[in-house]
C-alpha cells in the first residue's frame, strides 16, 4: 500500500518539527522552502523555550500601546498608518484583551508548554540534535515596583496552571548573575525554562527529519495549493511545476494570506516584527551574561549561546516589512545598558529582523481547514514558535494520522474560531 503523501509548505521551525514527526510516523513527507530552512523568525528569535508563557492578549495591553503610540522606543510600536487588515485585527484583538479571554488562551498555552518541554528533552537526547540546548530555566528581571507588580501576576497565573516559578530578590538575583546593576529591584524565576541556538536547532531538526525520509526543497516558491472540488491534490511551484501529494500542511508563518484566499478564507495573522542583535563582550574584566534572562520593562531578552549573546525582542506592526528599523534594532541594547554591565564596550556581531505570525487571541491556529480533506494549518504561534514547535510536530502527525484520541484538546487552536 502506497505511503500518504503529505506535502508541508514552510521551512522554519514548526514545518520542520512537523516533516520529522510525519516522516517517523511513515508518512512520505516533502518539505518545500522559497528561502532556505531556518531563513524566517525562526532563525533570529531569543533562543528562550518558555513554557507557560503568558499570551500576548493581557488586559490593558491596548490602553498601553495607545499611551506609547508615540514613543518609537517603546516595547510594542504600531505606527500610524492606512492598513485596513490591522485596523480590522487590533480592533479583534482589543475583544479578547480581557480577563476572561486571556485565562482561556492561557490555559491553552500552559498545556501546550507541559508537552512540548517534554518532547523537547526527548528529541534533544534521542536525535542527539547539537543546538546549545541547556536545561537550567530563565529568568525575570525588573528595574520599577510596576514591572515587579507585572511579574508577581505572571507568576501567580503559572503557578495555577501547573508551573513552578518563584520571586527573587534583586541581591539573590544579582548572585546568579554578576553582571545585573544593582538598580535591578527583583524578579522571578522560571525553572521550567531552556535556552538553545534557535537556528541550530532547526538545521538539526531538519537533518534528522531527512534521516528519516522526508525531502526537502529549498529554494521553491509555492503559489498555489491545488485541490480537486474539496479533496486537496497537491501544490504548484512558481516554475509552473506541479507536486501531488495527498495533503497539505501550512507552515508559511506571516505568509499564509496568499495561499488561503483561493479557498475564502484569511487567517487573522498579523506580522509582529522582532529584532535581534548579537554582540560579544570585550571590556576589560567585563564578564559576559551567563543565564538567560528577560528584562521585564523593556520586553528584550538576554540569552547567551556560546561565543556570544543575543538581545532580542520587541515588536512592531508594520506589516510584511524586513525593513531594519535603527531605532528599533538599537534599542535591544540600549534599553539593556539599564539592566546589565559591559554592553558599552561589547563588539556588534549581528543584527537581525524577522516577522512573527500573531493571532488576536494569543493562541496558534493548528489543525484541519473545514470544509477540505488533507488541508491543514500550523501558524500563528507569535513569539513562541520556538517553544511550541514539538508539540505543533505532535498534534499535526496525529491529526493527519486520524488517530481516535489526540494527546491534547486542539478545539482552541482550531481556525473555524475565527469564522
Amino acid at each position: 500500500m502506497a505511503k500518504q503523501r503529505v506535502i508541508i509548505v514552510g521551512g522554519g521551525v514548526i514545518g520542520v518539527c512537523c516533516a520529522y514527526f510525519l516522516a517517523k510516523r511513515g508518512f512520505q513527507v516533502t518539505l518545500v522552502e522559497r528561502n532556505k530552512v531556518g531563513s524566517g523568525a525562526s532563525s533570529g528569535n531569543a533562543g528562550s523555550v518558555a513554557v507557560g508563557h503568558t499570551p500576548i492578549n493581557k488586559p490593558g495591553r491596548i490602553g498601553h500601546a495607545l499611551r506609547e503610540l508615540f514613543n518609537p522606543r517603546s516595547a510594542v510600536r504600531i505606527p500610524i498608518r492606512w492598513d485596513p487588515s490591522l485596523a480590522k485585527w487590533l480592533w479583534k484583538y482589543r475583544s479578547f484583551c480581557n480577563p476572561e479571554d486571556f485565562e482561556t488562551s492561557s490555559r491553552t498555552l500552559s498545556s501546550l508548554g507541559h508537552a512540548t518541554l517534554a518532547l523537547f528533552d526527548a528529541l534533544v537526547e534521542e536525535e542527539d540534535l547539537q543546538c546549545g540546548y541547556r536545561r537550567d530555566g530563565f529568568f525575570e528581571v525588573c528595574l520599577t515596583n510596576n514591572g515587579l507588580e507585572h511579574v508577581k501576576s505572571d507568576v501567580r497565573s503559572m503557578i495555577r496552571h501547573g508551573y513552578r516559578p518563584h520571586m527573587m530578590s534583586g541581591e539573590k538575583l544579582r548572585e546568579v548573575e554578576p553582571v545585573l546593576k544593582k538598580e535591578i529591584l527583583g524578579g522571578a524565576y522560571f525553572p521550567e525554562g531552556a535556552t538553545c541556538d534557535p537556528h541550530r536547532f532547526v538545521l538539526e531538526m531538519a537533518k534528522a527529519a531527512e534521516k528519516l525520509g522526508a525531502r526537502i526543497l529549498v529554494g521553491h516558491k509555492v503559489t498555489e495549493v491545488l485541490n480537486r472540488d474539496t479533496q486537496i491534490t497537491g501544490i504548484r511551484l512558481d516554475t509552473g511545476e506541479k507536486i501531488e501529494g495527498d495533503t497539505v500542511v501550512l507552515t508559511t508563518g506571516s505568509y499564509s494570506q496568499s495561499l488561503t484566499e483561493k479557498f475564502g478564507f484569511r487567517l487573522p495573522v498579523q506580522p509582529g516584527k522582532g529584532y535581534h542583535r548579537d554582540v560579544k563582550f570585550l571590556g576589560q574584566g567585563a564578564a559576559s551574561p551567563r543565564q538567560t534572562f528577560v528584562m521585564s520593562e523593556a520586553s528584550v531578552f538576554c540569552s547567551p549561546m556560546g561565543d556570544f549573546t543575543r538581545f532580542a525582542g520587541t515588536i512592531e506592526f508594520t506589516g510584511m516589512s524586513h525593513e531594519l528599523n535603527r531605532e528599533r534594532l538599537d534599542y535591544t541594547t540600549s534599553s539593556a545598558e539599564k539592566y546589565l554591565h559591559g554592553l558599552e564596550d561589547a563588539e556588534i556581531l549581528s543584527e537581525w529582523a524577522g516577522l512573527r505570525p500573531c493571532t488576536p487571541d494569543g493562541i496558534p491556529c493548528v489543525g484541519p481547514v473545514p470544509g477540505y480533506l488533507g488541508f491543514f494549518v500550523a501558524t500563528g504561534h507569535a513569539t513562541l514558535g520556538l517553544t511550541l514547535a514539538p508539540i505543533t510536530g505532535k498534534i499535526m502527525e496525529q491529526c493527519i494520522a486520524g488517530d481516535g484520541r489526540l494527546s491534547l484538546e486542539i478545539e482552541a487552536m482550531s481556525i473555524a474560531r475565527f469564522w
